[in-house]
């Protein structure tokens, strides 16, 4: 069966990955062997779960290592989840480290469902807006237009821009729709293809520039933790963490740290270099753990304190997000229903005048 089973195609939800560690960790927490614990969850699995340990499974009777097994399914398991995976083998640890692996991902689908819901109700009133935009411009404009036709009266600027651009969407409607999916098709490509590209612009935005560092900063230190407790050196760790975080900037602060590590320097002294970027309370809470030698609880605590960061921002950006929207949005259809009365006053004044 295994044959059939191309592994690197698979994928799990976030949800179905948890279920999977809690279950593996509270068997071997309980004294049954690994081998037997995936033999269980065989019975009552289906869909990607079964294949994912079928190929485990396998992989087990023929004296093979978990992280083994893991590694052939990049699409449910990252190189940082492999490691871990592999360091706790060596020490002993498999069934906390899968515990905490399973922690680790609970906490990092909130912090993802938290900026996802903080987006929603932009998302939403933009969406709002295109479809009022869309019913004016295909619905009110054509009707209006031949009104201003029969009343023979020399229209606005913004009325003639209006009733251009409504007649320019019916007569090219099939051309438009074919252009937009197109344009989301190269918007897919180009992402897949140039991906640092295209969020090194996003990146660069001044409000969310600011919000994708904090998130950046908090990803790393979570994985840090995660790490430096199963076990890895901390050259290792800082490797694998530059891969977690989004901003190219941040990655080569990161690689630049455990070039000052090699070099036998502490993390901290290579994080103060790039001075300004990584605020001076998570170089510190660094520093501190260092010369205690807890850096993996201080790396927890700064995690902790950069998602509550993070929640503040978003709350922050989100409150000044709505109201700029909300009036965009009024001074845009405000004007679009000025531009299609004037007229109509116009011709009112016209005839009263006469």
């Amino acid at each position: 069966m295994e044959n059939e089973i191309h592994t690197g195609t698979i994928s799990l939800g976030a949800k179905d990955k948890m279920a999977l560690l809690d279950n593996l960790s509270t068997m071997l927490t309980a004294g049954i062997s690994i081998l037997e614990a995936v033999d269980s969850l065989i019975e009552d699995s289906k869909g990607s779960q079964l294949k994912l340990l079928t190929v485990l499974r396998k992989d087990l009777t023929q004296g093979k290592h978990v992280y083994h097994a893991l590694a052939r399914f990049p699409h449910v398991f990252d190189h940082v989840t492999v490691n871990i995976v592999k360091a706790s083998e060596e020490a002993g640890t498999l069934d906390v480290t899968l515990k905490d692996i399973k922690n680790h991902i609970q906490k990092e689908m909130e912090f993802t469902d938290k900026i996802r819901s903080a987006m929603i109700y932009p998302v939403l009133i933009f969406m709002v807006f295109v479809g009022v935009l869309l019913m004016i411009l295909v619905v009110v404009m054509p009707k209006m237009a031949t009104v201003f036709t029969r009343m023979k009266v020399e229209l606005p600027l913004p009325t003639r821009i209006m009733i251009f651009s409504s007649e320019f969407i019916l007569n090219n409607s099939i051309a438009l729709i074919i252009g937009v999916i197109v344009g989301i098709i190269l918007l897919i490509i180009l992402f897949k293809k140039k991906r640092s590209v295209v969020t090194g612009v996003l990146f660069s935005l001044p409000l969310i520039s600011g919000l994708i560092k904090q998130i950046d900063i908090a990803r790393f230190t979570r994985n840090m933790f995660l790490l430096l407790s199963a076990g890895l050196t901390l050259t290792n760790a800082l490797e694998l963490c530059a891969d977690v975080v989004w901003r190219a900037d941040m990655k080569r602060l990161i690689l630049h740290a455990q070039k000052m590590v090699l070099s036998g320097r502490r993390v901290s002294e290579g994080f103060r270099d790039k001075k300004g970027f990584i605020p001076m309370i998570v170089v510190r809470l660094i520093e501190a753990g260092e010369k205690t030698g807890s850096l993996d609880r201080s790396m927890q605590d700064i995690s902790e304190h950069m998602d509550y960061e993070v929640s503040r921002t978003l709350a922050t950006l989100t409150a000044l997000l709505e109201p700029i929207m909300l009036i965009f949005i009024g001074v845009v259809v405000g004007g679009m229903m000025v531009s299609i009365i004037a007229p109509i006053y116009s011709l009112i004044g016209s005839v009263n005048g006469g």
